[in-house]
This record gives structure tokens, sequence and C-alpha cells, in this order.
């Protein structure tokens, strides 16, 4: 059997009692390691399950995928996931390749980023659709996710933007020349992301666009290592999250719709300044 199994957002006590059973019945166990991160890291996870564990980055999962399956129609391969299983496009595609190789899959779910964001106040069945905002560079500057932004503000609905991550990477230069060097890891925070998303309006002002999906006074939220003992929200506007210090990765961040009055009583708790908040969920 093929397990796809959760970990949570936290640290090692975070894996379901199932979840746990699996790993330690497991014949080999995967962690991938490139859709984001936990608080702790592999050897901790190993004294934890008292199991070796396998990382398996972006090559090995997209690229080498039939290494992780081999097997698994005669022994059980746990593959372990931050967060819930399905919180990556990749994840479906070990699915759908085991069940062309006629193996058998089994999935643990866990609490993702994407049902954990209700900590900050705002409902879960108040947000569209999610968006994911990459690092800008010189020669790439992507945006098509601004119509999504601009699809659920019309419709009053709040927006979750999960920020890039940007582990084992290659410069182009070494990429070209077949190097194997990869460049430290980086992780989008909020102050990265808002400085982009600003940058996308005043272009679509520059083009003339007078009504645009927000502007430096809109509401948003911006939250860091949700579901850690180091957890932290903040609450304001896009320019107060320009320069606001939520710390460590890792980061998300959301543009808030129209408000309920109790959501805003939750969101208050958190406000930067408690006179902009005010005045930002009156508009």
């Amino acid at each position: 059997m093929f397990y796809l199994i959760g970990l949570g957002l936290g640290d090692v006590d975070d894996i379901t009692v199932k979840g746990l059973r699996i790993v330690k019945a497991a014949k080999r166990v995967y962690l991938e390691a490139y859709t984001s991160i936990l608080s702790v890291d592999k050897h901790q996870l190993e004294k934890f399950y008292e199991k070796e564990i396998i990382l398996a980055d972006r090559d090995m999962v997209e690229q080498d995928s039939d290494s992780i399956i081999a097997d698994a129609d005669k022994e059980d391969i746990a593959f372990l996931v931050v967060g819930d299983p399905f919180g990556a496009t990749t994840h479906s595609d070990l699915v759908l390749r085991a069940v062309e190789a006629g193996i058998e899959y089994d999935v643990v779910h866990n609490a993702s980023i994407m049902n954990a964001v209700g900590c900050c106040g705002l409902q879960l069945y108040t947000f569209g659709e999610t968006v994911s905002i990459v690092f800008w560079n010189d020669d790439w500057r992507p945006d098509s996710f601004y119509t999504k932004i601009l699809e659920n503000r019309q419709r009053g609905l709040h927006t979750l933007c999960l920020l890039d991550i940007k582990v084992k990477e290659q410069s182009v230069e070494n990429l070209m020349r077949g190097r194997k060097v990869f460049e430290p890891p980086r992780y989008m925070s909020v102050n990265v992301a808002v400085d982009q998303l600003l940058h996308i309006i005043d272009s679509k002002r520059s083009l003339g666009e007078s009504s645009v999906a927000y502007d430096e006074n809109t509401l948003c939220v911006g939250l860091a290592r949700i579901g850690t003992a180091t957890q932290q929200i903040a609450v304001g506007t896009m320019k107060e999250m320009l320069s606001y210090d939520l710390g460590g990765p890792l980061h998300s961040l959301i543009i808030a719709g129209k408000t309920h009055y109790l959501e805003n009583d939750m969101l208050k708790q958190f406000a930067i300044n408690i006179s902009t908040f005010e005045t930002a969920v009156s508009t």
C-alpha cells in the first residue's frame, strides 16, 4: 500500500495516531521537502518515529516518482507531507502514478494552512479562490493571479495568498552549465508579497485603470508560523504590512473582502493600529 500522510503544521506531535502507526510499520518512509517546511528537522522526526526517513526533493518527486512508489504493491510505503497531502498538485500526480501502476493507496489527512487560517477570525466559508505569489526577478514578474483577487474582492470574499518557497533552487548559470550547485533557501515574507502586490496596482494605474482590486488602505492579515508555539498574526492595511516584522518563515497573507462584525471583533485583537483598523473595516 502507498500511504500519503499529512503531518500538520507544527512539530512532530501533530501527526495523527493513525499516521504514526503507519509510519512505524512502513518499509520505507519519505518526507516531501520542498512545498513546505516543519519547525523541526529530519533528525528530530526520525527520533520520534524511530524510523529512517528519506528526503524527497523536487527532482525526486517530479522526475523520479517511480522510485518512491516502487514495491508499494508488495509492502507499505509512507510519503509524509507537511500540512495535508493534497495541499499541492504534485501529490495528486503521485496518486495518479500509483493508480496507473495498479498500486492501492490511502490518505491520512491533517491540518493545513488552508483551514488553519481561520485562527485569525475570518470565517472559512467567506474565502474565495486561493492564489500563489512567487518571487519576482528582473526578467520575470508574473501577476496573473491579480484577476482572481479582483474577482474575490468584487464578490466580497477574502483571498488567501500562499507565498513562495525557494528550496534547492539553481541559478540560471549553474543550471545551464549542469552544475549541481544550489542557492540558499528563500522564503517569501508578507512584506515582500505586499510590495509586489502594490507594484501591480501601480502598473494597472499607469495603464489607465482607475478601479483596482485593492490599494494601500485595503485591510489584510499577515500570518507567520501558524500551528507552532511562535505563531504570530497581524492585521492592518497593506501600507502597514510593508514594514511590519512577523519574524521568520513560513508566512501567509490574506487580503480581506467584506467582513462580518463577528470577524471584525476577532480581527481587532490582532490589529497593528486600532484607529486605521476601524477606518479600514468601515469603508
